[in-house]
């Protein structure tokens, strides 16, 4: 009997997600992403080769694992044919594998020329940015939801591809001109482009929820492969400063069509330390030399972006929010060698809110912003746990830090990450046996 597991962001992305998906599915037969775009970024590294991916899942470089696009995600034909040229310039075979739910919708050149029109508009507002990617996803699950999204469904009949297109951007482009005093976006290039890009992807195109049921029925495993992070979620993250689309565990059934009885497991993954990137309250942040220092041996920039993210103390209010919200079974601890070195580390266990003891983050950036943490120091180590695979094999101190962590959550770690590469892991507890 096949096992189905669920890999989570539990804090505000950028956790290591990719790293785990790849490495656990040396035991899974398919690989299935169920929300977001590409605007996630996941960084693999493989025998020393990095390869960042966005929009495919990240088992993609298992050979023989089924890729999976579930209709939870917004789709940009453009970036999908990039991303999939690149891997097969790598060597990676990957068509015959890739299968896309036709319900996905589709993010077009309007999508992006609105959230970067909005994110440029906002910069001078008391609301401020909300520091998106740029890439257009907000705008895209706005039209889903709208109920005049392009899906790739569409692709399939070039001349009501047309037709929609037509509709959609005399609707964009007049907020565009009217409101947002920015150029149009031309019909006839959008539709000439994607059309073009059409010919390629839909032979990919097929019933990504069948084939979920039909791999679960020859005792199959699969991994459900999150983005962002549960504090990113729209709507129990730090709204607004939160992704556009469900990112929870429980999104999974409903982003790739199947009933939430054949998510078997869900594994956290959580930095030894938090990280967000974009705006939005950050009750831990550090803004001192040591959050600096942190950023430097994390290498703490967005793979798809660029951008430095913020760096700050591991927060267990909001791990035990985060391991609420997604049922979470067991954990795995990502960067524990980032933490090397350092003479203390801090945790923060709860908050104070007006005098008043607060044990898990609350919802919403307003309600965010009003908590003062409240930390316990816990002594550091000095030596390396870069690339150790066994518990035994960590810093006393370094073991001591990780049982703090499960006796404040209550939630047992399964596995821990000490180094990018894929064999740097310590097994705990197989999530998938």
């Amino acid at each position: 009997m096949g096992k189905n597991v669920v890999i989570i962001g539990t804090q505000w992305g950028d956790e290591g997600k990719g790293k785990i998906v790849d490495w656990l599915t040396e035991s899974a037969q398919g690989v299935v992403r169920f929300q977001g775009g590409h605007n996630a970024g996941h960084t693999l590294v493989i025998g020393g080769r990095k390869t960042v991916l966005r929009l495919i899942p990240s088992g993609v470089l298992r050979p023989g694992v089924a890729v999976l696009i579930g209709n939870g995600v917004v789709l940009s034909p453009a970036a999908l044919m990039t991303e999939i040229r690149e891997l097969e310039g790598a060597g990676v075979e990957l068509r015959p594998r890739l299968a896309i739910s036709p319900a996905c919708p589709l993010v077009l050149p309007c999508h992006v020329a609105l959230d970067q029109a909005r994110e440029a508009a906002a910069s001078g507002t008391a609301g401020g940015k909300i520091g998106t990617t740029g890439r257009g996803i907000g705008p895209a699950y706005e039209d889903k939801i709208a109920r005049r999204a392009l899906r790739v469904q569409d692709l399939l009949d070039p001349e009501r591809f047309a037709a929609k297109l037509a509709t959609l951007l005399e609707y964009h482009n007049f907020v565009l001109t009217q409101y947002f005093r920015a150029e149009p976006v031309p019909f006839e290039k959008t539709r000439d482009d994607t059309l073009a890009l059409a010919r390629e992807i839909v032979p990919m195109v097929a019933d990504v929820s069948a084939r979920i049921h039909e791999m679960r029925a020859r005792g199959e495993s699969l991994v459900f492969e999150g983005a962002q992070g549960a504090l990113l979620d729209i709507d129990h993250g730090t709204y607004p400063f939160v992704t556009s689309s469900n990112c929870l565990a429980g999104a999974a059934a409903p982003g790739s069509g199947i009933g939430p009885q054949l998510l078997d497991y869900v594994l956290g993954i959580v930095k030894a330390y938090t990280t967000r990137v974009g705006g939005g309250p950050f009750p831990t942040e550090l803004t001192d030399e040591t959050g600096a220092g942190l950023a430097r041996r994390g290498n703490e920039f967005g793979s798809v972006t660029g951008r430095p993210r913020r760096c700050g103390w591991l927060d267990v209010p909001l791990l035990r929010r985060s391991f609420e919200l997604n049922g979470v079974n067991g954990m795995c601890v990502m960067k524990l060698d980032v933490l090397d070195g350092m003479d203390e580390i801090r945790i923060c266990t709860h908050y104070t809110v007006a005098g008043r003891r607060v044990d898990r983050i609350p919802s919403g950036a307003d309600a965010v912003a009003q908590c003062v943490p409240v930390y316990e120091t816990l002594p550091g180590w000095k030596e390396s746990t870069v690339g150790v695979r066994t518990l035994d094999g960590l810093p006393a101190n370094a073991r001591a830090y990780l049982s703090r962590v499960e006796a404040l959550t209550g939630v047992p770690i399964a596995m821990v990450s000490t180094g990018p590469d894929r064999d740097d892991t310590i097994l705990l507890r197989h999530p998938l046996h």
